[in-house]
């Protein structure tokens, strides 16, 4: 049995989307032969807790522990809610942040590169060199963001010479935030040769989505594979609410909200007094303040229930009851490539999806091409207004809708076979 040695940051009881991957990751690889063993911080400072996650740990999985110093520990003594917020990506828009939040931001962008976990790559290198010199692994495998992590695996590289897998959850110098993090030109260089590096010296790289792969492969010339997130098993089919729930799962960035969604159903409410007794505009997840204002402006807030941050199970059980999910994106070139991990378990879910982002959108896209429900862009008002009328009195003379989608390319452990192949040809 060949054995992986996967540094992450995330891992239960981490809440949130980026534990999800390699947590299942891990559960499955055994099946193909392959021994994970997992190297995680002993004290992190996740933003986001979900402790019923750690029982989805598999049985028997080893995993390795080191110290970590998180300086957002220490900035929660200025604001522990700026810390938390911006520690989750939620930033304000530059004319609504505070002073406080300007100058977290500043010293984030440029003094902790690429992140704010930097200071755990040499105590991890040091630790894990001396596992690596006792054990014989067949490849590392490093998981970012945070791209801190991906410098571990390049100085053990360096160092040991061992294979190594570097995995993007997320895009590095181009993900939509970074131009939020009032970078000087030096640390914007520092993190473009960084970057870069990682890049050029990891054996393979892996990436969520065909856009962040396409941005690369301008970049470096080593070999880069897409192995996108997915979902763990189809929910089953249950009583769906007798109100018309539309939902969204997960942080709402004031970016990701658009006002054409909340003006079509401000309109709809106006003129259909049964849309009136039935809507309910179900929020759950951190919810940026600017969102909340855009909704209450257009005299929604009688209908709008936030449910603040749920636990994984939970999450399920409100896309299962839901007329309608709500996948939002910025509209930008950056985030075109951004694939939500919600969208597979919306997918999971059969329920009709309502997907609003960017032209060329890589998750729209997906949304269409599995028949999951419809994908507009930010001008389309009154396609969407119609969208999602023509759901509501589908609702009121069939019942809910449950989506025929094939998503089956999308389970966890078929991505994991995706990813042993890999380990197995390195």
């Amino acid at each position: 049995m060949k054995k992986a040695l996967i540094v992450t940051y995330y891992w239960p009881p981490a809440g949130g989307p980026g534990v999800q991957r390699w947590l299942k990751f891990v559960t499955y690889l055994r099946d193909f032969s392959i021994e994970p063993v997992v190297y995680i911080p002993e004290n992190p400072n996740y933003p986001l807790l979900d402790k019923s996650l750690v029982a989805e740990i598999p049985t028997g999985i080893r995993v390795l522990k080191q110290p970590i110093f998180e300086p957002y520990k220490f900035a929660e003594i200025f604001s522990r809610g700026d810390s938390k917020t911006i520690s989750s990506g939620i930033i304000a828009k530059e004319q609504e942040q505070s002073a406080i939040q300007k100058l977290m931001l500043f010293v984030r962008g440029n003094f902790f590169i690429p992140d704010a976990r930097k200071f755990w790559v040499k105590p991890s290198v040091n630790y894990l060199k001396s596992v690596l010199e006792k054990e014989m692994f067949d490849v590392l495998i490093t998981t970012g963001p945070p791209h801190s992590l991906h410098l571990i695996g390049l100085e053990l590289q360096k160092n040991l010479n061992i294979k190594w897998i570097a995995d993007f959850r997320d895009p590095w110098t181009e993900i939509g935030y970074h131009k939020k993090l009032k970078l000087t030109r030096s640390s914007r260089q520092k993190h473009q040769s960084l970057e870069s590096e990682v890049l050029s010296k990891a054996d393979h790289i892996i990436t969520t989505s065909y856009t962040t792969k396409a941005e690369f492969e301008s970049k470096t010339t080593r070999p880069i594979r897409v192995i996108t997130n997915g979902f763990d098993k189809l929910q089953e089919e249950s009583i769906t609410s007798e109100d018309f729930e539309i939902s969204h799962i997960g942080s709402l960035l004031s970016g990701r909200s658009p006002d054409i969604l909340w003006k079509a159903i401000a309109e709809i409410l106006e003129d259909d007094p049964t849309f009136r007794n039935k809507l309910k505009i179900r929020l759950a997840g951190k919810i940026s303040s600017e969102v909340k204002e855009s909704i209450e402006e257009l005299g929604l807030q009688k209908y709008l229930q936030i449910e603040g941050y749920v636990s994984h199970k939970e999450a399920l059980e409100l896309q299962n009851r839901a007329s309608i999910l709500l996948l939002l994106e910025i509209n930008s070139l950056e985030t075109r490539g951004i694939i939500p991990g919600k969208i597979f378990e919306y997918f999971a879910a059969k329920r009709p999806i309502l997907a609003i982002g960017p032209e060329n959108w890589e998750a729209g896209k997906m949304v269409l091409d599995t028949q999951s429900g419809t994908y507009l862009l930010f001008g389309d008002k009154e396609k969407v207004k119609s969208w999602i009328k023509d759901q509501f009195y589908q609702k009121e003379s069939q019942g809910t809708k449950r989506m025929n989608s094939d998503i089956s390319q999308y389970h966890r452990k078929e991505l994991t076979g995706e990813l042993a192949d890999l380990i197995n040809k390195i």
